[in-house]
């Protein structure tokens, strides 16, 4: 189903109220193999490839200055902070899993991207302040990085 068609849904066209989420019908039975629930191409991920995209997302650079963050809190205060942070890590992604789609968990609506969860559950200017948000982390985080890169350079 293409993003035309449930921006049409849910502003009012095709039947369905303004406002509220567009759940498409469920495909056909005995119809084309290759393709999912939502119309899309099937996906055909795996545990180990899953793994390997969490790991690639997670072993960054913030991991180069975490032996240097330890030492300077302490043997102590270090390893709780790391623990601490690993929570909080652990409750978001749980979140964000439990947002991937909406209505019901099995058969609701999927949610592509993070401002299309979003939007499922939170009202217009929720969704504005958050993408707000979102890029004035990546704008910040793009200039730590420059940042960073220009005084490793030198």
């Amino acid at each position: 189903m293409t993003k035309d068609v449930e921006m049409a849904a849910r502003n009012g066209g095709n039947g369905a109220v303004a406002g509220e989420a567009y759940y498409p019908p469920p495909p056909a039975q005995g119809g084309d193999a290759d393709v999912d629930d939502d119309g899309k191409q099937r996906r055909t991920g795996t545990v180990w490839t899953a793994s390997a995209h969490i790991i690639t997302a997670v072993i960054g650079s913030g991991v180069l200055s975490l032996a240097w963050a330890t030492a300077q809190l302490g043997w102590v205060v270090g390893p709780i902070t790391l623990m601490l942070f690993a929570a909080i890590t652990y409750y978001t992604s749980g979140l964000l899993a439990d947002c991937y789609r909406a209505g019901d968990p099995l058969t609701g609506k999927r949610n592509y991207t993070y401002m299309d969860a979003v939007a499922s559950y939170l009202s217009r200017w929720q969704v504005w302040a958050c993408g707000v948000f979102q890029y004035v982390n990546l704008v910040g985080t793009a200039i730590g990085y420059t940042i960073t890169a220009s005084i490793s350079a030198a």
